[in-house]
């Protein structure tokens, strides 16, 4: 199994890697497969798409809408300018066409042509869309179906029905290429393949990434962490009201004004340190719920967790440096695929123990890492953190990616630094292994009902305040 860091950590845009991201790139995909059929400069084709499952019920909340549009336009979620979207969107409103570069002019309509499906959800995951072209006469020229599954993946009917099957898949989640020298699947083979070589788990990554990205691979790793702190920084400038209609203030500026304020006045409380990690990760998720641009880790749901941790780690912690910050990522990144792997990053497959969850393991990991702990430790930190989110719902208000999102990363995060400190205080031995852990989250998913994974349809979406 390998799961490289830059597809765990990608660069896009708010506020959903499966909502908004993945429909995105399924779009992106689907005009390839136009041009691959050769029907890009053609008769002019009318263009239909229907979302199912999570993506219907909560599309309007998370600008699934507005993703396909772009999408279709040609554009896709890591070159995306948030400030060009708005005009673009509005000109395909009026025009009923995409115009997507090398392709003839393409008849859709958002208003009758992308439909929100509120029947069953497709059978192979809760994000499912079609997406057909049709010509003048109104015959099926190509249909396709795509799956998000979470963290910005997409994959085909086929690959999915693949990857079901046990295959090796061609394309989308893992990189199908031989001469990975550490190939582990769970976390038990990640350990034992790390002791058999003496390496750490940041290095055995790294040896791993490097038969894909070569001597470019601390470049990336930079790459993903100048991109969180950038989105950090933006956050803890930024103040209003955030989109949607739910009319929720950020916060993130005005409480750092007062963390900034207070620091060496001696008026500090002992636990102001967990003010300083939610501060960072509400200024991530404000950013996210604003449609601006983020970075996965592993979901765009709860992309505040591991840039907070990382944020702590070195503005905050005796000895933080810039290799620590690397080696934090390639262990985060680990355990994000393990996960990914062996159970679900999804919040609609999974609910929010798949997102927040999965990311505050990996930040708990990836801290532990950088402070020079074990990779038993490390396993052990992982697990903590994962274990106290099962069972966590996803019931977004409104569909929007806000409550309770954006305090659950802050969460999130205190807890991530919570289970590296207990991990470092002890040996690496412990009663539940990660590989039970996330064993444990999948089933808990399985078995959740789907009015508390990403439907809006249950907990705390259907119990708000009456204004």
């Amino acid at each position: 199994m390998f799961l490289s860091v830059c597809d765990i950590f990608k660069i896009g845009i708010g506020p959903s890697s499966s909502h908004t991201m993945g429909p995105m790139t399924a779009a992106a995909c689907f005009l390839d497969s136009l041009k691959e059929a050769g029907l890009q400069d053609g008769a002019a084709l009318h263009l239909k798409v229907r979302l199912h499952g999570s993506l219907a019920f909560t599309g309007k909340g998370h600008a699934t809408d507005r993703a396909v549009i772009l999408g279709l336009c040609g554009l896709i979620p890591d070159s995306l300018n948030p400030d060009e979207a708005e005009a673009l969107e509005a000109r395909v409103y009026e025009s009923a066409t995409v115009v997507p570069p090398g392709f003839a002019p393409l008849h859709f309509d958002p208003q009758t042509d992308l439909v929100f499906d509120y029947g069953p959800p497709l059978p192979g995951h809760a994000n499912g869309l079609v997406m057909q072209a049709l010509d003048d006469a109104g015959t099926l020229r190509l249909e396709r179906t795509y799956y998000s599954v979470g963290g910005g993946f997409v994959l085909t009917e086929e690959e999915l029905q693949a990857l079901g099957n046990g295959e090796e898949m061609a394309s989308g989640e893992e990189e199908n290429q031989p001469g990975y020298p550490y190939p582990f699947e769970t976390a038990q083979q990640m350990l034992q393949m790390a002791a058999d070589a003496g390496l750490t788990i940041a290095e055995m990554k790294r040896v791993n990434e490097l038969a894909c990205h070569h001597d470019r691979l601390d470049e990336k790793l930079d790459a993903i962490w100048q991109a969180m702190d950038s989105c950090i920084e933006r956050g803890l400038r930024m103040d209003g009201i955030l989109p949607g209609g739910l009319k929720v203030r950020r916060r993130a500026k005005a409480i750092y004004g007062q963390l900034t304020a207070e620091r060496g006045r001696n008026i500090d409380q002992p636990h102001v340190v967990n003010d300083w990690l939610s501060v960072y990760a509400m200024a991530v998720n404000e950013e996210n719920a604003a449609g601006a641009r983020v970075v996965t880790s592993p979901t765009n749901g709860a992309a505040g967790v591991v840039p907070a941790v990382v944020r702590y780690y070195r503005d905050h912690c005796i000895g933080g440096n810039h290799q620590g910050i690397r080696d934090f990522l390639l262990t985060a990144a680990a355990i994000g695929g393990l996960i990914k792997h062996n159970a679900s990053i999804s919040g609609a497959e999974v609910g929010c123990q798949g997102e927040v969850g999965s990311a505050s393991a990996m930040a708990a990991a990836g801290l532990c890492a950088a402070l020079g702990g074990t990779n038993e430790q490390i396993e052990n930190a992982a697990e903590i953190a994962l274990e106290h989110h099962l069972g966590m719902t996803c019931d977004p208000a409104a569909g929007l990616v806000q409550v309770p999102c954006i305090e659950r990363n802050a969460l999130g995060a205190i807890k991530a630094v919570s289970a590296a400190s207990l991990s470092l205080r002890g040996d690496g031995r412990h009663f539940m292994p990660l590989d039970n852990c996330i064993k444990v989250m999948m089933q808990t998913g399985q078995d959740m009902n789907e009015k508390y994974k990403e439907t809006s349809t249950g907990g705390i979406a259907v119990n708000l305040a009456e204004c």
